[in-house]
């Protein structure tokens, strides 16, 4: 990736951390973005911070400006932002509980890629990693908003393959099991840690995805680790 121009939005977070440090030891420059992130949180010659929320078409629009602005090219994108929250059955979720999950794990993926693939296809090209998860193909009860929202995601991503097939871009999603991170750590003290899966790991398959190009394209790759 030595040269390469990567955006990362929700680089502050637990996956986050280990995606850019994966893209910034391979040799990109790597701009991320999350609400609360600057240049201390990595402290990288090749690392740019870039506070900004991604809940409007315009928002996402002005991150990916200001990257191609600044570089004059966008050679890959890493998709992390996404949310949670479950418990109550389908029958139980509120609308507003249902809406949130879709604006957090639909929405925002929709205004990056819309905002991505347009630069992209004016530039000749690249790769859009978009980080899912195990419940869009294989969801459980008491999470109905939230697989229904990585499924629909997955869907987007398989769309925007097949459009952007000739147009030398790559659209793939990762869906990873329960990843091992802090948050997740606090949020599940008694958790058997062993059966989950290493952010790092995920972090180099999205590496990898965004070297192999067009070589592979439109694919949903599972991440299950022990807990399979």
């Amino acid at each position: 990736m030595q040269g390469n121009i990567v955006l990362i939005t929700g680089a502050g977070g637990g996956l986050g951390s280990s995606v850019t440090r994966a893209f910034l030891d391979a040799g990109a420059t790597v701009v991320g973005v999350s609400r609360k992130i600057s240049a201390a949180s990595f402290n990288h010659p090749r690392f740019v911070a870039l506070p900004a929320e991604l809940n409007s078409v315009a928002a996402a629009q002005v991150v990916v400006d200001d990257v191609v602005k600044r570089f004059s090219r966008l050679d890959a994108v890493a998709h992390l932002v996404g949310g949670f929250a479950g418990g109550p059955p389908l029958h139980e979720t509120s609308d507003a509980g249902f809406r949130g999950m879709f604006a957090v794990n639909v929405d925002a993926a929709f205004y990056v890629l819309r905002a991505a693939i347009a630069a992209m296809r004016r530039l000749g090209g690249g790769s859009i990693i978009a980080v899912g998860s195990r419940a869009a193909e294989d969801p459980g009860p008491g999470v109905a908003a939230y697989s229904a929202s990585k499924a629909a995601l997955v869907s987007l991503v398989r769309t925007a393959a097949r459009e952007n097939k000739d147009a030398n871009i790559s659209v793939n999603a990762v869906l990873p099991g329960t990843m091992d991170t802090p948050a997740n750590r606090a949020a599940m003290p008694n958790a058997d840690v062993s059966q989950w899966v290493k952010a790092e790991t995920v972090a180099r398959l999205i590496l990898w995805l965004a070297e192999a190009g067009t070589d592979v394209t439109g694919a949903a790759i599972p991440v299950y680790g022990r807990g399979l």
